[in-house]
């Protein structure tokens, strides 16, 4: 009873410590720790099953790494054909519609002594191949299963010279991957929440919210480290008179076609968050690039917009502390500029950006006395 009291602690210990996680990293550490401690062994490691790319992508190394394993690797992978329990085992559904089991690999390429695989399978070269050159002599692995379908696989390895993992050792990792495959089933569903509570949910865009955090971020950088950040705002002309000739279906569909063309453009400046604000208005957030190469972006964005088959383009309004617009101190001041120039853009009707600090006009309008509630509306000359 001792061994078995043990092993349900270590189930116990490894669910609560990935229902604790709050990132999907912290839950893949969690997993391979957890059940490397669990197995009493040196090493863990999780990886998940690329379908469209035909491989299996090492997310996380645990344990005593050998030389070249990283913790969280970008790019460790291996094709699926190298491994031929691959073919066998992870297919789109599990046949018969049982659980699969894991099974045992020895640097010798042969299975545990006491570890006769139900259905016995051929040992796997490149596994070995690995034991070998990492000084491992041993390993379980066991597929995760998620939804029904083969996700990935969890991996627990012993040094050369332990105990090798035996029949009990490999039923025990398939009840420890199911664990994993319900912690990591918890926490792409948090993930689902978080990515809605900051994404638009009819572009696909960040939403204001995450604009409100991103902007504060990038302000504190730019006072930091005097980095440069620039804000463009857009408001996409025509869409009141796209709904009342076509349908709010088709107004969607224009806001959503525009959406694809902010995304393309941010693209240009690395690490730009491209977002919908509400409504009409559309924001892109750049740190780093300079007021020149915003403004180039900014006017591709113009003529991509006037392109558009329905709408009228945007008016579109650039603030950037590359610019001489004076000192931003907070998030506010820098959209209440582009704001300002983007109501430039509109009421001149100008086919491509109005640039905050190359205007004298943008100056004084965002220079105005603001109003404490809806700064946006009056700055437009309506009343709150």
């Amino acid at each position: 009873m001792g061994g078995d009291d043990v092993r349900l602690r270590a189930v116990v210990s490894l669910a609560q410590t990935m229902a604790a996680a709050y990132t999907a990293k912290e839950s893949w550490r969690a997993a391979a720790v957890g059940a490397c401690d669990a197995l009493g062994g040196s090493f863990a490691a999780l990886s998940v099953w690329e379908r469209d790319r035909g491989r299996l992508r090492v997310l996380v190394n645990a344990g005593e790494r050998a030389e070249g394993e990283e913790e969280f690797p970008e790019e460790e992978a291996y094709p699926v054909h190298r491994f031929p329990e691959i073919t066998e085992f992870l297919h789109e559904r599990w046949a018969g519609g049982g659980e699969p089991d894991a099974w045992v690999e020895t640097a010798e390429g042969r299975a545990g002594a006491d570890a006769p695989a139900r259905g016995a399978r051929p040992f796997c070269h490149q596994r070995v191949a690995a034991l070998q050159r990492r000084g491992r002599g041993c390993c379980v692995v066991a597929p995760i299963v998620l939804h029904g379908r083969a996700w990935g696989e969890l991996y627990v390895a012993r040094p050369a010279g332990a105990p090798v993992f035996d029949r009990d050792d490999a039923d025990f990792a398939t009840v420890l991957a199911a664990v994993v495959a319900a912690g990591i089933a918890q926490t792409e569903r948090l993930e689902e929440v978080r990515k809605l509570a900051f994404t638009d949910p009819l572009t696909g865009l960040a939403n204001r919210r995450a604009v409100d955090i991103r902007l504060d971020e990038a302000v504190e950088l730019h006072r930091a480290e005097n980095a440069v950040v620039s804000l463009v705002v857009c408001d996409l002309n025509g869409l009141k008179s796209v709904n009342d000739t076509h349908g709010h279906a088709v107004g969607d569909r224009l806001l959503e076609r525009f959406g694809s063309v902010l995304s393309r453009c941010g693209a240009i400046l690395p690490g730009a968050l491209a977002a919908r604000l509400g409504g009409d208005e559309f924001c892109l957030i750049s740190v780093g690039p300079g007021a020149d190469e915003v403004v180039r972006v900014a006017t591709e964005l113009c003529e991509r917009a006037a392109a558009l088959e329905l709408g009228d383009g945007v008016a579109c309004g650039v603030a950037s502390t590359g610019d001489p617009i004076g000192q931003v101190r907070s998030a506010r001041r820098l959209f209440r500029l582009a704001d300002a120039a983007q109501y430039r853009a509109k009421a001149d009707r100008a086919v491509g950006p109005v640039v905050a600090g190359r205007d004298g006009e943008v100056m004084r309008l965002a220079d105005s006395p603001p109003t404490p509630a809806h700064d946006r509306r009056r700055l437009r000359g309506n009343r709150p």
